[in-house]
Formats: C-alpha cells, structure tokens, sequence
C-alpha cells in the first residue's frame, strides 16, 4: 500500500474525509525524509507545512536565552500530524524548533494548499477544525500534566503515548521533557521496573 493510500485511510478515520474530497488533495501532499538532525521547522521561520509522520521521531524544543539550555516540549511520532500549530496557523515566526531525532519520513502539505482545500470542501475544513482542536488539546494536556501530575506519572504518560521512545533517543532527552534530572529519571524508571 503506498504512502498516500495510508494517509486516505488514516484521514477518512480521523475526520471522516471520503475518496473523492481525498483526491483533491492527492496532488499537494509530498514525501520528505529526513536525517537525524535535521530540522522540520526553525526558531523564527513560519512554519508552512503540515505533516503526517509514518516513521521516525520528532522533538519540538525551545533554547533558553539566558543559559543556552535546550528544553524539549513536545514529541512527535508515527502516525501523528506534524507542525508548529501556532505559527502555521498564524503563519507567524515559530518560538522554537521542531527536530527529527531519527530518520523520519512524512507526507507534507503547504499551507496555501491547505487552504485552498478548506475553500473547496467541508470535509477539509472539519479537518482543519479537528486539527485545531487536537493541537488545542495536546498544548493543554502538556500544560496541566506540567502543573498538576508528577514526574512518575509524566513518564507513564510518555511512554503510553510512544512506547518506542526509549530506544529511539538518549535519556537525557526524555529527562529534559519531564522537567527533572537524569539521575530522578533512573530512578523513577527502577521504580516501575521494580513493581
């Protein structure tokens, strides 16, 4: 099955989008590997695409001014749409950078098409609402678990949410997302190895 009879697949199930509003999309999406390193989007560029990851593995992190450090705040993974939502939808400057940790692969669609889409079908707009909304909730979600839950239960979350994590990328990385150490991520990973 190729690439883009995956994503017709992937996108009637997510927004309900049938063959024929599919199709008019079929000429815009287009494939795009990426090396570990490099970058989906920078600091201060507009994000102009939005993608649909079918391997590998992104980070979205931001540098401190002050100290240099870098901080990761979101991961991206397979079958997730990829994008900085707010410069996308703003097509405003981005406030971080957003990073392929592995080799990655995706289908990308620019934003003018994208929009164009949204003109022709309603389909395409309940999707770009959907779209939204998941990005409204995924902001959020990261927020009050920030807030509000515990660094052992930010990790049970992350590795729900990408169980291959661990093989993918250094720990440093994984500790750098919850907000703690190294040596608590050690521990709070004996700990449920322990249970």
């Amino acid at each position: 099955m190729t690439q883009l009879a995956i994503l017709e697949q992937v996108l009637h199930q997510f927004a309900g989008i049938d063959a024929e509003h599919f199709a008019l999309s079929a000429p815009y999406w287009q494939p795009r590997t990426y090396k570990k390193g490099e970058f989906y989007n920078e600091y201060k560029n507009v994000c102009k695409h939005l993608g649909f990851i079918f391997d590998g593995l992104f980070r979205t992190y931001y540098v401190n001014d002050a100290t240099g450090e870098e901080r990761n705040v979101f991961f991206f993974g397979k079958n997730q749409v990829i994008v900085a939502y707010k410069s996308f939808m703003e097509q405003s400057p981005c406030n971080y950078y957003t990073e392929s940790m592995v080799g990655s692969t995706i289908l990308y669609i620019h934003y003018d098409h994208l929009q164009l889409l949204y003109q022709t079908s309603h389909q395409w707009e309940r999707f770009g609402r959907l779209v939204a909304e998941q990005g409204f909730a995924t902001i959020m979600n990261r927020t009050e678990d920030t807030l509000f839950k515990t660094p052992e239960q930010r990790y049970l979350n992350l590795v729900e949410a990408h169980p291959d994590i661990f093989s993918m990328i250094p720990l440093y990385h994984i500790a750098s997302y919850l907000d703690i150490q190294g040596p608590s991520l050690s521990r709070i990973r004996k700990r449920i190895s322990g249970k």
